[in-house]
Formats: structure tokens, sequence, C-alpha cells
């Protein structure tokens, strides 16, 4: 595989290395501690353009190609704080596009817009308590009256959910399974809307994530995204740009965690040498570049194939199956190595070690992952 790299995406990668390393890094951990970011940071990355960078111009996009996408993610990594990073992907890469592919010129002027440049803060609102992974079985409802949708029901693990101004729902309007779900550009500042609990989290923690619940909420029905009861074949297609990201993240993650640890394998003497000349942690470290690159390559064949709108879902799914798992042995290892440094908060391998853990179980887990793959390939 060529380099996908021109020098237009090196100026751009550079561009939000230097904001991700003097803005976000420094208060990693501070950050973490607090539970949340400042909203600030939203409007600082919307303002660089980061938050439009696929997006149509017309509405405050860039339109630049997915290898830009590619680039923030991977350079975001730098942060050292995946909650923000997630809050970020979930604004510019998993609440918005949907709305800017099937939206009306009003929702994109009223929610895409506003969210693009950082002064809307989005959410995307699928999982409920009994619906994570299983779309199908969605249970928040909403009903047509006249020129409205009511909307009554419950959302769980929303990121950004406790201080959202709009979610991208989905909600049953249709009877039972696939073919009764809507989504919708549903603004928080509504009569009946509320923010039951702020989820307290063993990772990510500068995300805020929360139960949300609807009790009979009006909205206009021109706020309806797409075509009734279309909403999971939407969803699904939805899915596809959030698990691109995650592996992506995984992969530039691992090098990071990786680069951690030798540096840290070479100053820290045991038995008069370094760590890292023992042959045991040279040839676990030998692995797992070569399963990094692996996923690397793997994730990045998927990236092309999702800008040539491929379809690639098998190639998501790996890559991100892949990635997800391989980033748990990584972590391991490399906290393993600093001992007991690696077990104190404020190393940056004790925190991805904890945050990593999401990686198999948000935007899909590996188990469904695995579901996907084998009816993809006929098993």
């Amino acid at each position: 595989m060529s380099s996908p790299w021109t020098s237009e995406h090196d100026a751009f990668r550079r561009s939000v290395r230097q904001w991700v390393e003097r803005e976000l890094l420094p208060h990693a951990v501070e950050w973490d501690r607090a539970g949340l970011f400042p909203k600030e940071v939203f409007r600082q990355a919307g303002e660089l353009g980061f938050l439009g960078i696929n997006h149509d111009p017309a509405y405050g996009g860039s339109g630049l190609d997915y290898w830009y996408v590619t680039a923030f993610v991977e350079e975001l990594t730098r942060s050292r704080n995946a909650g923000v990073n997630m809050a970020l992907l979930v604004q510019s890469q998993m609440a918005t596009p949907i709305i800017g592919e099937i939206g009306t010129d009003e929702q994109k002027r009223t929610f895409l817009e506003p969210a693009l440049k950082g002064e809307r803060i989005a959410a995307l609102g699928i999982s409920e308590p009994g619906a994570g992974s299983d779309v199908a079985s969605l249970k928040t409802r909403a009903r047509r009256e006249g020129d409205d949708f009511v909307i009554s029901g419950s959302k769980m693990w929303i990121t950004n959910g406790t201080r959202c101004d709009f979610i991208t729902l989905g909600a049953r309007t249709g009877g039972e399974g696939y073919g009764g779900v809507s989504l919708f550009t549903f603004p928080t500042d509504v009569k009946g809307f509320s923010v039951s609990k702020k989820l307290e989290k063993v990772g990510n923690l500068s995300s805020d994530t929360g139960i949300l619940y609807f009790e009979d909420c009006r909205i206009p029905a021109r706020y309806l995204l797409g075509e009734e009861n279309e909403g999971f074949y939407h969803i699904m297609t939805n899915f596809q740009g959030e698990r691109l990201t995650a592996a992506i993240g995984a992969v530039a993650g691992m090098d990071l965690m990786v680069a951690d640890a030798i540096e840290y394998g070479r100053e820290r003497e045991a038995f008069g040498r370094p760590l890292i000349k023992f042959q045991v942690w040279r040839h676990r470290f030998v692995e797992h570049l070569t399963a990094i690159e692996a996923a690397r390559r793997l994730t990045y064949h998927a990236v092309e194939l999702f800008i040539q709108k491929e379809n690639p879902v098998k190639e998501i799914s790996m890559a991100k199956l892949f990635a997800g798992d391989l980033i748990q042995k990584v972590a391991y290892d490399c906290q393993q190595l600093l001992g007991g440094m690696g077990y104190i908060d404020e190393t940056h391998i004790a925190r991805a070690w904890r945050d990593a853990r999401l990686l198999t179980i948000g935007g899909g887990t590996s188990e469904i992952m695995k579901e996907i793959i084998s009816k993809l390939v006929g098993l």
C-alpha cells in the first residue's frame, strides 16, 4: 500500500498536533479528575475547522477527504485524554454526519452548522437501558400528533449527554423490529426532557455520559431525519464511521503506549541493565510492533474503501475487532513493564490502560463485530 499522505495532509496534521499539545495535553489529568472538560474546547476545535473536516462547506465544513479525518483522530490521541477525544469525535464524526447526509436544509442550518462551529454540543441518542448493540429493540417511542412528534422513553450511555444542545435521536415510530425505527434531530430545550443521571465510568472520565429521559417531549414533525421508519438503515450506516474512528484511534494510541513503554524501559535499570534489554521484553514488544503495523494496514485499507464508498462493513468490523482486542494486550504489557509506575494515575499508560477497555464494548462489542463478519463471509 502506497502512502496516502500528501504535503497538505502533513501540514494539517502538524496544525492538529500543535493545538492538541498546547491546549489539551497539559490538562489531561486535571480534566479527568474533574470529570468534565470546558465547553470552550468545542468552540476552539470548531474555529480551527477540526469539527467539520469532511463536512459540506455550505454548512461550515471544509469538504476534505477522510484521510484528513484519519490524521485528526491519530493526532488527537496525543491529548492523552480519551474522554476529550471521544466527545469531540461524537460531535464531528458520530452525531452529525447523518444530518449532513440526509437532513433538510433547515436541519443542517439549525443543528449541523452550529455543531461544526462548536457553538452547540451534539450527542448521539441510540442506546437504551435494554438495547445497546441490539438497535432493532429500541423502546423509546415517537408518536405522530398533527404537525408534531411526541417522544417518550429513555436513553443510556449517551456521550455529551449531560450538556448537549441537541441529540441525533433514534426512536420507534412503527412496529417492532428493524422497520419501525426513525431518526430525529431533537433539541434538548423542550419540555419533558431531563438528564436523569451522570454515569460514573471506569475510564474516559472527562467525557460526560448520561441517562436521559423523555416524557411526552413535543418536537416539530419537520425534525424527522430522513424518511419515517427507515432509521435503522441510517443508524447502521452511521455506525461505520464510529467504528472506523475507534480503530484509527486504537492504532494511534498503541503507537504512543509502546513508545512510552520503550522509553521507560531504556531508562529504568534492574539487575544491572535496562529493562528493555531483557529478552522477554524485547521479544514481547517486537510482537506488539508487528501486530500494531498489521492493525494499521487493515485499518488504512478500510479507510480507503470507505473513501471510495465501497460500503466496507466487513473490513471496518475486522479493523475494530482486531485493533480493539489488540490494544487490551498492548496496554497490559506496557503497564506491566512500568511496574508500580504503571499503576499511578499521573502516568499516561495507567490512564490509557483504563480507557482502552471501552474499545471492545462501545460502538458495537467485539462479539457483535464477530457476528457481523461471520454473516458477511457466509458462516
